[in-house]
């Protein structure tokens, strides 16, 4: 096979997993490459809230947090129910606090732990970290300065079209396919498919998540399962093909995400009967289901003037308020009147809350009522909807990130990571951690880096 020229580590995918990956493989000494199907990197990091869930940081203890690798794993194992690989759990649990100080003072990550995004949805402690007042979007270029910084070549506009790999399953090369049609033949020592999810692929979606088929897609179009595909093609096996991130809480029209943390915070969901339908603090993803089941597929988030100033540092929660997108009144019949609901039945849905709250029990649906306050006094309200925001499931990998075949050994030299590799989410979509995606991406992205550049740097020791 001829190849028009070869790298020691080629890496699919320039979102965070694949930045990350090259980033890594490059501190430890090996020539990388680092191929993106787009002419503007953004995948589906671009399209997140830029938090990523971290235990036993240096950010943590500087806050006065306790935590451990320990406490994460049993959290991640708690929330699947069991269900999550506990190697791959155990691998991102001790490896997501190095990962994250690492990028933070070798690659001069302004990253900080968010104390506005209190314990919720599984995670027991402060675990969220982030770049303040800046979003995925803006992650995604701070990577992409890093690696032109640490002189890894990038190529955008080229999209991974085959692998090329002996009859042992060995990668020889990739085949990359330019805008025009054109074709190059790229040979490598090592590959990394960071190339996100399938979340985008409609038939896949019909295959594996059917109840999710025609959901709205809020993520990247680009999310088409073609590291999945390849590598199963290739002889890998994949796992928890029907796991999946859902949101309750995309705004209409704007189609802008509406923050956890106004849920967290005291924020109710109400259908167009003015009536609450589920506990909003019980399942960060799963929740997608019972918001779809209502008239229309359209909510209302309900919170208040004291939520809203909780929230506006966020980016979302500032873009909404930029362009003054919520609903407001000073008055339960007041907003009632705005977003055309009963005003006894949302009246009688606040009062719920708010008497569930003073006696310290559960509300009407089994919302527990702790330090947060339900809605009163200046009301706000944004219509919202269900989307599908990006899938957990993918190739069967190791703790080194290594692709698995289905008798549990590893490809020779193939890794994943990111929306590629099957995640820590269980079978379904209520074993999900918020911010886990980008756990998983920029921590198997670290691992795969330093695993594919050592493998590629001195291949006898394997």
């Amino acid at each position: 096979m001829t190849f028009e020229f070869s790298v020691p580590v080629l890496v699919v995918g320039g979102g965070a997993c694949g930045c990350v990956a090259a980033l890594a493989a490059r501190d430890a000494g090996a020539e990388v490459l680092l191929i993106e199907a787009d002419a503007r990197p953004l995948g589906s990091t671009g399209m997140t809230l830029g938090l990523i869930c971290a235990a036993d940081t240096k950010a943590q203890a500087k806050a006065g947090i306790e935590d451990s690798a320990e406490a994460f794993f049993e959290d991640i194992m708690a929330k699947s129910r069991g269900g999550a690989n506990p190697v791959v759990a155990r691998a991102l649990a001790e490896g997501s606090g190095p990962a994250l100080d690492w990028l933070a003072e070798t690659h001069d990550f302004p990253l900080e732990l968010d104390l506005g995004f209190r314990p919720a949805y599984g995670n027991r402690t402060y675990r969220m970290h982030g770049w303040p007042g800046h979003g995925g979007e803006d992650l995604v270029g701070l990577l992409h300065r890093r690696l032109a910084e640490a002189g890894v070549d990038v190529l955008l506009q080229a999209k991974l079209a085959d692998i090329i790999a002996d009859k042992n399953g060995t990668v020889l090369g990739a085949v990359i396919e330019r805008p025009d049609g054109d074709l190059e033949r790229v040979g490598c020592d090592t590959l990394i498919l960071a190339c996100g999810g399938f979340a985008a692929n409609r038939a896949m979606l019909a295959r594996y998540i059917p109840e999710m088929a025609g959901a709205r897609n809020n993520g990247h179009e680009g999310s088409q399962g073609t590291g999945i595909r390849i590598g199963e093609a290739l002889g890998a096996a994949i796992g928890d093909m029907g796991s999946y991130q859902g949101y309750a809480m995309l705004t209409d029209p704007q189609g802008i995400s509406v923050s956890p943390q106004v849920l967290v915070e005291g924020g109710v969901l109400v259908n167009s009967a003015g009536r609450r339908f589920t506990d909003e603090t019980e399942d960060i993803a799963g929740m997608v289901h019972p918001v779809m089941a209502q008239d229309d597929g359209t909510v209302w988030t309900i919170y208040d003037a004291r939520i809203e100033a909780a929230t506006a540092y966020t980016p979302d929660m500032k873009a909404l308020n930029d362009i003054n997108a919520a609903k407001r009144a000073e008055s339960v019949e007041a907003l009632a009147a705005q977003i055309g609901v009963p005003a006894d039945a949302l009246a009688a849905s606040l009062a719920d809350a708010c008497s569930a709250r003073n006696r310290g029990g559960a509300d009407s649906t089994g919302r527990i009522w702790g330090e947060e306050l339900p809605p009163h006094g200046s009301l706000r309200a944004l219509k919202v909807v269900g989307a599908i925001y990006h899938t957990q499931g993918g190739l069967e990998v190791d703790a080194q990130a290594r692709v698995l075949r289905p008798d549990g050994t590893p490809l020779p030299n193939l890794f994943a990571g990111g929306g590629a590799a099957r995640s820590v989410s269980g079978p379904s979509s209520w074993g999900y951690l918020p911010a886990m995606g980008l756990c998983t991406a920029v921590t198997l992205g670290r691992i795969a880096g330093m695993t594919a550049a050592q493998q590629a740097l001195h291949p006898t020791d394997r």
